[in-house]
Order: C-alpha cells, then structure tokens, then sequence
C-alpha cells in the first residue's frame, strides 16, 4: 500500500499515521474506524491557497464539505482559511454549529427546498450558486420576505466532459445540474437576474466533473465560458465579477492513478482567465474553486478487523472484515479501487492475492478484489487507505449497522471527533406500532 501523507512504518512493525499506531487506534477507539491525517489535510489546503497567492490575484478556495462533513472538519477548514460549499440544509446546519463565518458559505444543489433556502438567508450565507429557474423564484420570494439582497452565482453547463467516470459527470450539456450555455438558458438568467433590485449576480460557476487527472477539461470550459461572454459584454455590458471552475482534481488511490500537483491545475486555470481577459479588455475575474476529495481523500484510511474467510480452491479466497459497502460504499456504487495492507503485519512478504468482503448481506458488497497480502488472521487489521473522502459521506445503516467512529490524528495525539453509533442510536426515530382501541 502506498504511504500517503504522515504514514509510516514505526518501530513496533506498525502502520503509523500522524505519528500514532494504528493498531493501537483499533484496540482503543474499536473497527471499523476512519482516521484522518490532519497534517495531509492543513497541507492540501496551503498548496492550493499558495499556489493562488504567487499571482496577486483575488481568489477563494472552498472545501467541498459533501466529501467530508463534521463539525470538526468544519473547524478545521476555518483554521486553514478555507470558504465553503454546502449542498443541503444539514450541511448548513453543520458548518453553523462548527461555528463558520456565515458569509464565506456557498449554497449549492440541484433541487434547494424553500425552506433550505430560507435558513441560509436567515444565516447570511455568502453566496447562493443558482442551478435552476424554479430556484430564482424561491430566492426572489425569499429575498423580498426578508428584506434582503442575495448574493448569486449561476451554476453553468459548458458542454465539456471530464475524463472520468459516468456517473460522476456533471459539466456535460446533458446534466441534471445547472443552467444550459449552449441553449442561452445561461443569457436568459443572467438577463432575469440583472432586472431584480434584490439579487447581486456576482458571477458564474461551472463544474466538469471528478477525479480528473489533467488540466484541459478546466481549459476549455473556461474559454468556452469566455466566449459567451465576448456576446454578452457586446450585447448588454455584461462581465462576471466572479468565476467559479469548481472542483474534481483527483488524487491517487491506487498505483494507475496520476494526479497532479495542486499547484498544476491553479496554474493552468489562472493562466486561460487571464488571457481571455486581456483579450476580452475586462477586469480579471476573481478565480474561485472548490476541492473536496484533493483536501481529504488521501488524508483518510479506514481500520477494519479480519474475521472469516472462505477459499474457493482454483477461485478464489475471501476474507470479511467487519465493515464494507455501509461504510464505504463507493466500490459497490461506481467500481472504486483502493488499496490496502495489515497494519499490523506491513513488512511481511504477500503470499497471495485475497478478496476482501464486507458483511452486509448482499453479493455485491466487496471492498477491494485480488489484494496482495501475507496470510491473514482472525484479528489482524486491515488500512484501506484513500477513504477520506464519501466514505463517512456516504455511509449509512444498512442491516442495522452502526457508522464507525472518526478520529483526527496529528503529531502524535489521536482526538475522537465523531463517535461511534450505538443501536440505541439506530432505533431513536423508530415509533411502536400503535395499538388498535378494542371497544
């Protein structure tokens, strides 16, 4: 397994993370249980913030909190300067309870409730990223009820493609997200929005797609973007303030996998603004992004205990852990890779290729195929590493499974920031069925 960030290998022949012994974490805090590099984590944050500051230039980097959201991931995106990008009233709520300045929150989604709406008004957020014309209605209905002016990007569909996954896709023309450029649905906000004394358009935002490993999908949406603007300047004076080239900069969950610095994709996105600009003879548009997965990803490995096992001979040989697809269910949902090792047992040799299987009750719930390993033990524990980001997200319940402990790690000290469900915490929206009233 590849070492990312803090991890080694101590003197005790352990997996270490943030220069505590995993397998120690796994004896106090229990398995499965997600543990996040907070050095890795603070150091993603500066790269893409130094990487703006080297051109002078007004920038905002927003963690994308759907990949990871906690109220201390909250705080610690705070400390490291960061703005951020809520999708739902429950992420609002998360990053108001963390205590984040209100204004320095973007409001994304596809489908904003008015009441959704109405409680990031009451907060103040900073900006609302607009996906559709139903939403522009609730908004003006929400800003005259309040009395105020809010703030809004248009969310736009460029008609370029990432080199990614399908199902991870979202700057294509065929999207269920944003406002179509090459329709002019994109001209007709803009002109609707102009018109409203209770909306500042601060500008666009656009978002090609996910684990993307090169620069010219950014390129092209920008100068596609660019193009539509030359019209609408010439035709209604008008120039975003504002450009938002979301996020998807990948990062390396197994060996196949080539992302880039940071730093790479800055560049290359600074470099194509300022040249449409100059052409375009406009103000340069503050530059805003929005990584999620390259902040936390590679920061998260998750510790799992060896149960049973079960050899096919001349198939297969599995062997369960006591998680899987509740706690990380991107491999059942899209094929995610990842890579592992026994954090107890690192420098033995791998004897074979083992199947690693998750115990929830469905054929498709099986973590990682063919991993090398020495032969395991009922009790050694397994890192999967690279979990960091829609792991806890997107975990869930099913079978009645608790969701795993989270724990924060750095310079030694291990903190526990999301504790463990219990299964009393599982039946506590459950009601009794009412009995019937005999007469």
């Amino acid at each position: 397994m590849y070492l990312h960030g803090t991890s080694t290998i101590n003197e005790e022949g352990h997996l270490s993370i943030g220069g505590v012994d995993t397998v120690k974490l796994a004896k106090n805090y229990g398995t499965p249980l997600y543990v996040y590099d907070v050095a890795l984590i603070r150091q993603r944050a500066r790269e893409f913030q130094e990487a703006f500051k080297k051109h002078n230039l007004n920038y905002q980097v927003a963690y994308a909190s759907k990949a990871f959201s906690s109220i201390a991931m909250i705080q610690l995106a705070e400390e490291e300067g960061l703005s951020l990008d809520i999708v739902s009233g429950g992420e609002l709520y998360t990053a108001l309870k963390a205590g984040f300045p209100a204004e320095r929150i973007h409001f994304h989604g596809n489908n904003k409730s008015a009441e959704e709406i109405n409680m990031a008004v009451e907060a103040g957020i900073g900006c609302f990223v607009v996906d559709n014309f139903y939403e522009l209605e609730l908004l003006e209905e929400a800003a005259e009820e309040h009395g105020k002016t809010l703030s809004l990007l248009l969310r736009t569909t460029p008609g370029v493609e990432a080199h990614t996954h399908d199902y991870i896709l979202t700057g294509q023309e065929d999207s269920k997200f944003g406002f179509d450029l090459n329709s002019g649905q994109v001209e007709k906000a803009i002109q609707s929005i102009l018109k409203k004394d209770c909306f500042n358009l601060l500008g666009l935002h656009c978002h090609i797609g996910s684990q993307i490993f090169e620069t010219t999908g950014f390129v092209m949406a920008a100068e596609k973007i660019f193009s539509y603007i030359k019209k609408w300047n010439e035709s209604f004076s008008y120039v975003p303030k504002v450009l938002n080239l979301g996020g998807g900069f990948g990062i390396r969950y197994v060996k196949e996998d080539d992302p880039l610095h940071p730093s790479r994709y800055i560049e290359a996105m600074i470099k194509v603004v300022k040249t449409q600009a100059e052409q375009l003879e406009i103000n340069v548009p503050e530059i805003w992004i929005e990584p999620g997965r390259s902040l936390v990803g590679d920061a998260g490995t998750t510790l799992y205990t060896i149960g049973s096992q079960k050899e096919i001979p001349n198939v297969r040989h599995y062997v369960a852990v006591d998680g899987g697809m509740s706690d990380n269910l991107r491999p059942a949902l899209y094929q995610a890779k990842y890579e592992g090792m026994l954090a107890n047992r690192p420098k033995e040799t791998a004897e074979e290729k083992f199947s690693i299987a998750g115990k929830c009750c469905e054929s498709g719930d099986m973590l990682i195929w063919d991993l090398p390993l020495p032969n395991p033990n009922h009790e050694d524990v397994l890192a999967v590493s690279c979990t960091g980001a829609y792991g806890y997200a997107m975990s869930n319940n099913y079978n009645r499974i608790p969701r795993p402990a989270v724990v924060f790690v750095e310079n030694g000290d291990a903190q526990l920031v999301i504790k463990r469900e219990t299964y009393e915490d599982l039946i506590r929206c459950d009601l009794p069925l009412k009995k019937p009233v005999v007469k």
